[in-house]
């Protein structure tokens, strides 16, 4: 039996006719880190909600180290969450905010101290200890926060967006923060974010929602490079996935615009005989302007202008258009193009992904 089991979790609010969370079924292992992505409203909160006990269950069954928890009280669940709004008090200094839930569990003062000087240490805090949260920046007020939560001792830990408030720079230093408390402290995290790349930098697997149903669950990297649909591809990665329909007839692709390319065998196993309209789906750093060190004797060479350009530093983004879409390709920081620049390009041909144009189902992982 796993940690923490969904079986077949509903959420209806009264006066709706379909479930904001719908037959969510998801296995989460003790001491995983696990986030919960994807648009807003697509349920990712209210799931999480729901494991606290701030949202009633209308269906299915919410099991934390073998215990139903439908019906139990959030105090009595094992778990500190911790909010997107701060919520500390405006009157009381970093130790007293982070001892108050403490105080309030009665434990003996001696505990208390020694609980909060262990959390202020390893969040580092020590000289902002007396300081009220008006004179702190947001990472540290975030900081005050998970230390309220951390000092509770809790197996299982829960954060709703809790870095959307900050600026970018304090958001890298914080998921590295966030990272290494967890593996410190051993607890099982769950994690909800709209931001991919916390995701995918954060967590040991992914649940990428929509319209209150689990898209795919899986390790970033299985989600990145073997999306079971168009949702999942186009979620993520940054910049996203290019996108073109595309008409199959045996071994050749054939482009809105006219263009052509020709599969490769192996590819065209994997259709397992599929014709007709598709979507074809591939990543930007897998359409190489060099493609000499590419096995693409079948593939042929394509021709596009580029339109704008992403000096990112380590990389370039260059966007074109073609096959009737706008596309990307994801280059070195050494190719430099500008925009109205001629580029020739290849499609990795190992790299393609068709997706169903109705069901967004991937073919290629089907």
């Amino acid at each position: 039996m796993s940690f923490i089991e969904f079986r077949n979790v509903c959420k209806m609010y009264p006066g709706s006719k379909t479930n904001t969370v719908d037959n969510f079924n998801l296995n989460i292992e003790e001491k995983e880190f696990i986030a919960f992505v994807g648009p807003s409203g697509c349920g990712k909160s209210t799931t999480l909600r729901m494991v606290a006990g701030f949202e009633e269950i209308t269906g299915g069954g919410l099991y934390i180290d073998g215990r139903k928890m439908n019906d139990v009280a959030p105090r009595d669940r094992g778990i500190a969450m911790v909010f997107q709004n701060y919520a500390l008090y405006p009157h009381m200094t970093v130790e007293k905010n982070i001892g108050y839930g403490l105080k309030n569990m009665k434990l003996p003062s001696n505990q208390i101290k020694e609980k909060v000087d262990w959390a202020i240490q390893i969040l580092g805090l020590e000289e902002y200890r007396y300081r009220k949260p008006k004179n702190l920046s947001g990472g540290q007020r975030q900081r005050v926060a998970l230390g309220r939560a951390i000092v509770k001792n809790q197996k299982v830990f829960l954060m709703d967006e809790p870095l959307s408030n900050l600026d970018a720079k304090l958001r890298v230093s914080m998921r590295t923060e966030i990272s290494k408390l967890h593996r410190d402290l051993g607890a099982t995290t769950i994690y909800v974010t709209h931001d991919q790349v916390e995701a995918m930098t954060m967590a040991d697997r992914i649940v990428i929602m929509k319209d209150g149903v689990i898209q795919q669950v899986g390790k970033p990297m299985e989600l990145y490079d073997h999306p079971k649909n168009q949702f999942v591809a186009g979620f993520i990665g940054s910049p996203q996935m290019n996108f073109f329909q595309v008409t199959v007839e045996g071994k050749t692709v054939r482009f809105q615009d006219g263009n052509t390319i020709t599969l490769p065998d192996d590819s065209a196993k994997r259709l397992n005989g599929r014709q007709g309209q598709m979507v074809l789906g591939i990543r930007g750093e897998d359409v190489k302007l060099n493609g000499g060190d590419l096995d693409t004797d079948r593939t042929e060479t394509q021709q596009a202008v580029i339109t704008n350009t992403e000096v990112m530093g380590n990389e370039n983004n260059l966007y074109f258009m073609f096959g009737g879409s706008q596309a990307v390709a994801r280059v070195s920081k050494y190719e430099l193009s500008r925009v109205g620049d001629s580029i020739s390009f290849v499609f990795t041909p190992s790299k393609m992904h068709f997706f169903d144009p109705n069901t967004g189902i991937n073919y290629m992982e089907a």
